[in-house]
């Protein structure tokens, strides 16, 4: 493995409780096979930075910028909402994209528009919807709703949020056959007054993350495809905070488009890793 180019200017942000490691990285500092073993590293809360996941902000030849996002065990990730506009903003702040701007994932591309320190995006259009699926955990018949918001994700609806195994029902979840060989992202969600409480078990991070951008557009849509609301939908993070998901639905045939997800990206502190982050 090559090392890294030590010190690597970084900027920590936080999109509704989702903790990201920004790195501008359109001069390479850091070689690609070093790139895996680098996120879980920095990632490790306690021991280095820590983090839900690293993004590194690189040239484009189409648009103003592409990213390489890890998760915190190294993993590739298509795509991450929360993430998406935290890179938004570092990406306006660092002069490397206009305000209103497009940038590459591996789930496509991405528009997004930054005003103060909230941050829109439009997401890719769901594909692979599956409403009344039923599963058996703990060989129990649970049913279950499915959809690809960018990454993909089951969504299910419980009566008491707060009491939900998170944990240990999203890791049973996660790994079901129905979800191979790449898994899925879970999500809980509770109607509560016209919002919707969400808590999501983030496959890459493998346990509860305090909000889920995609995860929490997933549920929006499954929510109203299900008749339990309209767009807009407010969504309630596990970490207290507020995401507005916006869509425009077909009815005859379910199709989704012009997805968006709205919410604050805040800076946190910028910094300078060295090898001993590695540690």
């Amino acid at each position: 493995m090559t090392t890294p180019r030590f010190p690597i200017p970084f900027v920590k942000m936080s999109g509704t409780g989702n903790d990201f490691i920004l790195i501008d990285h359109r001069k390479s500092l850091i070689e690609p096979d070093a790139m895996s073993s680098l996120a879980a590293a920095v990632c490790r809360r306690k021991f280095s930075v820590g983090a839900d996941g690293l993004i590194l902000l690189e040239n484009s030849e189409k648009v103003d910028f592409r990213w390489q996002f890890f998760n915190a065990d190294g993993s590739v990730a298509e795509m991450c909402g929360n993430g998406a506009r935290c890179a938004a903003r570092f990406a306006f702040m660092q002069g490397i994209a206009p305000a209103k701007m497009c940038f590459e994932t591996l789930a496509g591309i991405i528009e997004a528009e930054v005003a103060d320190g909230e941050v829109a995006v439009k997401m890719t259009d769901p594909v692979n919807l599956c409403l009344q699926q039923t599963i058996y955990v703990n060989n129990a018949p649970l049913t279950l709703h499915s959809i690809n918001t960018g990454v993909p994700h089951a969504v299910v609806f419980v009566d008491n949020i707060e009491e939900t195994d998170v944990r240990g029902l999203g890791k049973a979840i996660r790994y079901q056959e129905a979800f191979a060989p790449a898994g899925t992202n879970v999500n809980f969600v509770q109607k509560i007054g016209d919002a919707f409480k969400v808590r999501t078990y983030e496959r890459g991070v493998e346990d509860e993350t305090l909000a889920c951008g995609t995860g929490s557009a997933a549920c929006a849509i499954i929510a109203s495809l299900l008749g339990k609301t309209t767009s807009p939908v407010e969504i309630i993070t596990s970490g207290g905070d507020q995401l507005t998901i916006l869509f425009e639905c077909k009815p005859s045939d379910n199709a989704i488009c012009n997805v968006y997800l709205k919410g604050p990206a805040r800076i946190i502190y910028a910094g300078e890793l060295n090898s001993e982050s590695l540690l």
